[in-house]
């Protein structure tokens, strides 16, 4: 039995474990929930590019950039409300760069998905990730002229974000997998 990662499906997503009627509600539990553990984990080093790639491979552009947004907020919570960032207007900023960067990862990740659709999925997802990464760290890096931290962004705390994004990239592939051959939600034929 193969994995069905070489080729997208016939309506377009390249990761469709349930089906289209059920992909936003599927991609947004899979992200807060995934979210949520990272944000304990790993707080300011949450996997927003796997994200942004694993939700432009499920969905259309908007209900990725919304399901992207979802596990944002769900970060951003958690930060303040019981990691208790603490609530000024500077780790404000910095946390709304954050959503801007996620989108843009977002944004760049379903544009080279859609660039590439006769590319074999892994490989669309692996130049997606590098397209979006390099988004979001580079939304990052802007605004450090303004909000500092321009030495966060050595190549070895960037390198280590990079492998903890492919991590999870492959982490979420494998999760959505595991749904499709599992698949709750799929369709069952009652014979008469």
């Amino acid at each position: 039995m193969s994995l069905s990662l070489l080729s997208p499906s016939a309506n377009g997503s390249r990761l469709g474990p349930v089906e289209p009627r059920h992909a936003p509600l599927f991609c947004f539990a899979l992200l807060t929930v995934s979210c949520a553990l990272a944000s304990f984990v790993l707080a300011c080093a949450t996997p927003f590019a796997a994200f942004a790639v694993i939700a432009s491979a499920m969905l259309p552009l908007r209900p990725a950039l919304l399901v992207v947004t979802g596990a944002w907020l769900v970060n951003q919570g958690i930060g303040f409300g019981v990691l208790h960032y603490p609530i000024d207007g500077h780790t404000m900023l910095w946390g709304l760069v954050i959503g801007i960067a996620a989108l843009a990862a977002t944004a760049v990740s379903a544009a080279i998905l859609r660039l590439l659709p006769r590319a074999s999925t892994a490989m669309a997802l692996a130049l997606a990730l590098i397209g979006g990464y390099g988004a979001y760290e580079l939304a990052l890096l802007a605004a450090t002229p303004f909000l500092g931290g321009a030495d966060n962004f050595t190549a070895a705390i960037v390198g280590r974000i990079g492998v903890l994004n492919i991590a999870w990239l492959i982490g979420l592939v494998a999760a959505r997998e595991i749904v499709r051959l599992v698949n709750p939600f799929k369709r069952h034929h009652v014979v008469s």
